[in-house]
């Protein structure tokens, strides 16, 4: 029997109050069933950049989840923040710190909207802070309806992991106001009909793709190929 490989999952956080009277760590149920179901063990992640080194020491694995907030924009050399910008810095400090680790170790990534995002700012790219004010004619990239129904297509580029992990085209779940604005080291691999970004990859590693959309709710055949690709990455 294969042994299933270990997948560090980042976690999102709050402060006191709402679910919990103390500061709380959250992350959707699916996530973690989405990894169980194509193989692997999923594990959290807390926000302890410190031990980041310790953490992918015994991973063989590392998603980078979405979540309601924003990359700094002083990461990828912008002085003006939009006002909708909304931050939380100890996450992304712990983020940070797991990715280049594990992009040092050519351990599997795969980055979740907004682990998409700061994927691309670690790769050396950079974000539109706010599609409707950038990209004239968008699309509505923060879809009203359920996650588990399509927001919109994407045409996954030929030449490029995703393409031959899903094919040609996918129908996706959109929840964003940001995007890749460049690619940085990586290359694009999947664009919306609006000419946004959905989608990046780093050639040559054995496993490293970014995806705006959320995989882990399993609403395209590709999703379920993504997460199976990751983790065959995980136990070569």
């Amino acid at each position: 029997m294969t042994k299933r490989p270990l997948i560090g999952l980042t976690l999102d956080a709050e402060p006191a109050g709402g679910w919990s009277k103390y500061p709380w760590y959250a992350l959707r149920q699916n996530y973690c069933e989405a990894v169980a179901a194509a193989g692997g063990l999923a594990v959290a992640l807390p926000h302890e950049a410190g031990l980041a080194e310790d953490y992918l020491g015994r991973l063989d694995g590392l998603i980078v989840t979405g979540g309601a907030f924003d990359v700094d924009p002083a990461l990828y050399g912008e002085a003006e923040r939009h006002a909708t910008v909304e931050l939380k810095a100890d996450r992304t400090t712990a983020e940070l710190a797991l990715l280049q680790g594990a992009l040092r170790r050519d351990m599997p990534v795969l980055g979740i909207c907004g682990g998409e995002q700061l994927l691309a700012v670690v790769l050396g790219g950079s974000l539109i802070q706010h599609i409707p004010d950038a990209v004239v004619g968008a699309l509505e990239h923060e879809q009203k309806t359920s996650h588990y129904q399509p927001g919109h297509e994407v045409e996954i580029q030929r030449g490029t992991r995703l393409h031959d992990i899903v094919g040609p085209r996918m129908l996706v779940n959109t929840s964003h106001h940001q995007a890749v604005r460049s690619a940085g080291r990586s290359v694009v691999n999947a664009v919306a009909p609006d000419g946004v970004i959905e989608g990046i990859e780093v050639p040559g590693l054995k496993f490293c793709i970014g995806v705006q959309w959320h995989p882990e709710y399993l609403i395209d055949k590709g999703d379920t190929a993504i997460f199976a690709a990751m983790m065959a990455a995980a136990n070569g």
